[in-house]
């Protein structure tokens, strides 16, 4: 090696100080970058939402068209739909099926069932929809499982929940200027078979079905189905997955042919369907007490008036009666809530 030539200077590395900088600066993007993923997740799950709605909303036009009205929100095995046997029927989600590209599952299904069950607790149709994830019915931001803990009873495995639900109306009472008189109420008792006030002025009723031309408030302002999906918690903070479609699944409806009328049901409980009694999102503050609806209405057996709710930020979707879906905010005033859900208040929207 010569004088000229120049020694190879040693290769440096990174300090600690160097990498802890490095580090920290990778957290920070992290930090930056996780909520946006999770915002733009959220809102492809919101538009998901949105479209089974809107896909409802089609299927029950459809219906319509073909049977000259919306299909009963749920009803017992009867004739003409099924057979006399009674017990649990199916609920709009089966009537519907058809209509959402699901008549091959539809048409295994039987509405005579024997011993006394209907359609809903038939171990044929329980069977039939054993491990089908009904996707339309289910909403990807909800945070609670897809398959119901307790098939009705005991037969079929793995049975979709449901995370929409009808809106048959409102309590009376909500709506100034107007009395609600068609309401089964509970019978005061506060066991498993009560499930609160349910109301027969909305759109998709125990025991009816209801024509456009009944919703004389106009479709754009009647709401026929929003979300029921998220957790709820008790006076004890404990969370709860409770909802009219998340029990036992998306097929059990009503267990009479009765549409409510003043009178006492005995069992008000109303599957797959609401009556509208308190503000959307209101997830805190329920009974610690399971099976307890008596006075509230709201419970895992099925409470009739358990609120609106989804995991969406400020509110929930509802598809209306025309078929378009809305955006309901948390602030929507309780008495505005009930117009939308009530056909013929005849009272105007605030705003409108």
């Amino acid at each position: 090696m010569t004088a000229n030539q120049a020694r190879p200077s040693p290769r440096g590395g990174f300090t600690l100080i160097e990498l802890l900088v490095v580090i920290a600066i990778i957290a920070v993007l992290i930090g930056l970058l996780v909520p946006a993923v999770q915002k733009v997740r959220e809102a492809a799950n919101r538009m998901k939402c949105s479209n089974n709605l809107k896909q409802i909303g089609i299927g029950l036009h459809a219906y319509h068209d073909a049977n000259n009205g919306l299909p009963f929100g749920g009803l017992t095995d009867a004739p003409a739909i099924g057979g006399s046997n009674g017990g649990w029927g199916s609920a709009w989600t089966v009537w519907l099926l058809p209509y959402i590209e699901q008549d091959s599952l539809y048409k295994k299904f039987t509405f005579t069932g024997s011993s006394g069950w209907g359609g809903a607790s038939c171990t044929n149709n329980l069977n039939a929809a054993s491990n089908v994830r009904m996707n339309t019915y289910l909403c990807p931001s909800s945070p609670i499982g897809d398959f119901a803990p307790s098939p009705f009873t005991g037969a079929g495995s793995n049975i979709s929940r449901n995370h929409y639900v009808g809106v048959s109306g409102a309590i009376n009472g909500l709506i100034t200027g107007y009395t609600e008189s068609r309401i089964f109420t509970n019978g005061g008792s506060a066991g498993c078979c009560s499930g609160g006030i349910a109301s027969g002025g909305g759109a998709l009723l125990p025991g009816k079905q209801v024509r456009f031309a009944d919703i004389t408030d106009g479709t754009s302002n009647v709401m026929v189905a929003s979300e029921q999906n998220d957790f709820l918690k008790t006076q004890d903070g404990t969370k709860v997955p409770w909802g009219t479609g998340l029990l036992h699944g998306w097929q059990i409806g009503w267990y009479s042919t009765a549409t409510p009328n003043g009178t006492n049901a005995g069992d008000a409980r109303t599957f797959q369907m609401t009556t509208i009694r308190y503000a959307i999102n209101q997830k805190n503050g329920w009974t610690n007490t399971p099976g307890n609806c008596g006075s509230q209405g709201v419970c895992d057996n099925v409470g009739t008036n358990i609120p609106l709710n989804s995991a969406h930020s400020g509110g929930v979707n509802a598809v209306m009666a025309d078929g378009s879906v809305r955006f309901l905010s948390d602030s929507t005033l309780l008495a505005t809530l009930a117009m939308l859900a009530t056909r013929d208040d005849g009272q105007p929207l605030p705003g409108s």
